[in-house]
């Protein structure tokens, strides 16, 4: 089901192309900085932003080109929703904590709203509000008693859309209902990755791409940041990394599990049927628990999922894409795929994301699939306190992050964890 034009990258980049780097290796790192950011994603440069205006001088850094991982990859999804459920917060963390938590995931959308209109980035931006379907009867009820028992206070607005209603919605017979959420958003992620990155260097930034961190030795008074170009004395130090978080910090990628999000976009459909497909324009989930999320963008279906564990050739994953995406829209059985391409999305063992800061190196990631608004609020905050800024502070601060035992990186328990998900999803238990 490839296009005879397909390319294994993100359908994004078509319009907003990796920022090109005259990266070399003569290229000359300052041999000392006051901040110094690892990972060039929307984490990264929002902390380095709140460090620059702060008047502190900033390097960022990325391994590869800038903006290469999921802040590029994502689907452009913009959810007020965090991954908790709400009763086992307050559990743990009592009502107080769990409704602050719930509200930063709102909180986190109006941010991004409003500083992707002060910055005037053009990424089509807009509240597109977002469908999830119920994958059967018992999904639509307890997602409903689920919202039900949500605090009002919290101000989160949701609609349950009846099996009878759900083509006003999404033109698909695989669901029983589902919920609307009329205040999620979407936009093209690398266009706004592009517009972040100009105003990062309008403000006085230096960026450097393809260059890697091997090493950060902590001094008396800061760090020495060794990496592939040099050596970088840094007052300050905070890793952005998230999914790609890697041996640099072993502390760090003993909490990150690295998730494969893999993603395709089909050739252009005819506009009666992206109308009948997306009526309202919605992004649009299902309630099982090995997800897939879609949106039409374009006149084209740009479909994702969970379809394996560590793959990372996008023409094998297409293929289990395109088998997913017509089962639930019949109507695409037969459209090919123009581009296919794979992100890595970091899970907590918690299900919650994490900021703060250990052995003087501040942190901010595990947004658990609900990255392009949580990285860029929770960036923010992460570059406010490095410049110390402690007026605002976030619900996330300050938690015990927590690991597993034997787990360094490699997450080996996903395979039987997936297949076990699979089955609840299959048989509905």
């Amino acid at each position: 089901m490839l296009s005879d034009h397909f390319r294994a990258e993100p359908f994004w980049w078509q319009k907003a192309p990796l920022a090109e780097s005259s990266t070399s290796k003569t290229t000359r790192l300052p041999n000392n900085i006051d901040v110094m950011v690892v990972g060039s994603g929307y984490t990264g440069l929002h902390a380095a932003l709140q460090t620059t205006r702060a008047g502190f001088s900033t390097l960022v850094v990325d391994a590869e080109a800038l903006g290469n991982g999921c802040s590029s990859r994502n689907g452009g999804q913009v959810s007020t929703s965090l991954k908790g459920d709400y009763k086992e917060l307050v559990r743990r963390y009592g009502p107080n904590q769990a409704l602050a938590m719930f509200r930063e995931g709102i909180l986190a959308v109006d941010f991004l709203e409003q500083f992707i209109k002060e910055e005037e980035i053009d990424c089509d931006w807009r509240r597109s509000g977002h469908f999830s379907g119920a994958h059967n009867r018992a999904a639509y009820d307890t997602t409903a008693r689920r919202l039900s028992n949500l605090p009002i206070e919290l101000g989160l607005e949701w609609q349950m859309i009846s099996a009878e209603d759900q083509h006003l919605e999404i033109g698909s017979n695989r669901y029983h209902g589902g919920v609307l959420y009329p205040q999620h958003a979407s936009l093209q992620p690398a266009l706004y990755h592009s517009g972040l990155l100009n105003s990062v260097r309008s403000a006085g930034t230096k960026t450097v791409g393809h260059c890697k961190v091997e090493r950060i030795e902590p001094l008396s008074s800061g760090f020495n940041v060794h990496t592939s170009l040099g050596t970088v004395r840094a007052s300050k130090v905070a890793i952005a990394t998230n999914g790609y978080t890697g041996p640099l910090n072993v502390w760090q990628r003993r909490r990150i599990i690295p998730i494969g999000s893999y993603m395709i976009a089909t050739e252009p459909v005819t506009e009666s049927v992206a109308h009948e497909i997306s009526p309202r324009g919605r992004t649009m989930t299902d309630t099982r628990r090995l997800v897939f999320y879609y949106r039409m963008y374009e006149g084209r279906m740009i479909f994702g999922g969970r379809v394996a564990l560590s793959e990372t050739d996008p023409r094998v994953s297409a293929p289990r894409l395109h088998i997913a995406m017509s089962e639930i829209f019949p109507q695409l059985a037969n459209t090919p795929i123009d581009f296919s391409w794979v992100g890595f999305v970091g899970f907590t063992f918690d299900n919650l994301p994490h900021i703060g800061e250990k052995d003087g190196i501040h942190y901010s990631m595990g947004y658990c699939g609900s990255g392009v608004s949580l990285s860029s609020y929770l960036g923010s905050i992460m570059g406010k306190q490095i410049a110390g800024d402690q007026s605002q502070r976030s619900a996330f601060m300050d938690l015990k992050f927590p690991t597993r035992s034997f787990y360094f990186g490699n997450p080996w328990f996903l395979k039987p964890s997936i297949l076990y998900y699979r089955l609840r999803d299959r048989f509905n238990f």
